[in-house]
């Protein structure tokens, strides 16, 4: 790998090009910002209009149930509204990105993400449709507004310090119910990419041709977990998953002090890619060049997943920067702001399913969005000033966290 090199003017060395970014980083942005007001005006509604004690049992679970009654002024539909407006972020952003290739003139990447964007609208529309049907629905315990909207907060926060989408707090700190849990944490990974990634794309740290090439990887995981999750127990997958998670804690120990990878080969898919690129080191002011190695590996590491965020319910964004770091030898940042945006391409294709089984409760997901989404925000502006090295130490035992929270779902399943 090359040394850093001082760049005369601090500017980004963006993967797809400076107007690219901008588009792509306001599509984010305008996302964020639409949904965030549209489920403000809701919950200021559901408030002023309903006491708490008096929210009904059931909420809008269709896509017209949720137009109709926000035109009606229906506040857990405009809720609804919102919440859908950011799980649709993800598309809104991959279908942008061919506009941005476009104008670079970038055939390869164009068809690239067109073949990210049928397989994610095939999630959707074709595997959400069939699987995605009502489930009965079963009460559950309701966590205060407050003291959700300050855990999501931290959780947002780490999530985009360390490439996940949050951390799992519905299952681990209340006695929320599982579908609806994954539900909520489908919501709380979208928002962590889409108010992070939107900081990180701008400031030139994601490989956006790198995660547009593994958003394949992903995304066809997703599905197929997805529809393994109709045949198969969780049970022994997530004792297994979380197992493959303590092992992978080794090789990052082993390398807790490194700040830059060395000593990185570019992959022949990598320069046919075109993969390697650069990233500005606010902290130390110098222009960070980086290759790109195993290419393959990573990729086949992408599709493993994309499989267990759709079997799991999960970002699986822990897998993502641990493919990026030990298999790709990125640096960390790079891995896990690419982590960051990848993960919300990845949750949505499998976040129709949740919806139309009525597992996106508003009242709970609503502020879990909230928080997470202000976390996120605050994440990115900490980890664009932090070191590499410190960034795997913080990795590290949130890597424990989720390994150890999903031997614990495994052990009560199986």
């Amino acid at each position: 790998m090359q040394s850093p090199t001082t760049s005369g003017k601090f500017a980004q060395d963006a993967a797809v090009g400076p107007q690219g970014d901008l588009i792509i980083s306001s599509i984010l942005r305008g996302g964020v910002l639409l949904s965030v007001v549209v489920i403000l005006v809701g919950i200021a509604g559901v408030y002023i209009s309903l006491p708490r004690a008096a929210l009904p049992a059931t909420f809008p679970d269709t896509l017209p149930a949720v137009l109709s009654g926000s035109l009606q002024g229906n506040p857990l539909a405009i809720v609804m509204l919102g919440l859908l407006i950011l799980l649709a972020t993800p598309l809104a952003r991959v279908t942008v990105s061919i506009a941005a290739f476009a104008i670079e003139r970038d055939r390869l990447y164009i068809i690239i993400t067109s073949i990210v964007l049928t397989i994610l609208l095939f999630g959707i529309f074709g595997v959400g449709a069939w699987l995605g049907q009502p489930e009965p629905i079963i009460q559950h315990a309701t966590p205060s507004f407050a003291f959700l909207l300050i855990a999501s907060a931290a959780a947002g926060f780490i999530g985009a310090l360390v490439g996940l989408g949050g951390v799992p707090i519905l299952t681990l700190m209340f006695h929320t119910g599982f579908p609806i849990a994954i539900g909520a944490s489908i919501v709380s990974i979208i928002a962590t990419s889409s108010g992070a990634a939107a900081a990180y794309v701008r400031d030139g740290l994601t490989n956006l041709r790198l995660g547009m090439f593994l958003e394949i990887a992903t995304t066809l995981g997703a599905i197929c977990g997805t529809l393994l999750s109709t045949v198969l127990g969780s049970g022994v997958l997530s004792i297994v998953f979380g197992l493959v998670l303590l092992g992978s804690v080794i090789p990052l120990v082993m390398r807790l002090g490194e700040e830059l990878p060395t000593g990185v080969v570019n992959h022949k898919w990598a320069e046919r890619l075109r993969l390697s690129a650069s990233y500005p080191d606010r902290r130390t002011r110098q222009l960070v060049p980086y290759n790109v190695a195993h290419v393959a590996g990573g990729f086949g590491m992408m599709c493993g997943a994309g499989m267990v965020s759709g079997l799991l319910g999960a970002g699986s964004g822990v897998f993502k920067v641990l493919a990026m770091d030990t298999a790709m030898r990125l640096p960390m940042k790079v891995s896990t702001s690419t982590s960051n945006f990848m993960i919300g391409v990845t949750a949505a294709a499998s976040a129709g399913i949740f919806f139309q089984r009525g597992d996106i409760d508003p009242t709970i997901a609503a502020p879990v969005a909230l928080g997470v989404l202000l976390g996120a925000m605050i994440g990115a502006k900490v980890l664009v000033r932090m070191p590499n090295a410190w960034v795997r130490k913080l990795f590290i035992p949130v890597i424990v966290l989720v390994a150890v929270s999903m031997l614990a779902h495994g052990a009560a399943r199986v």
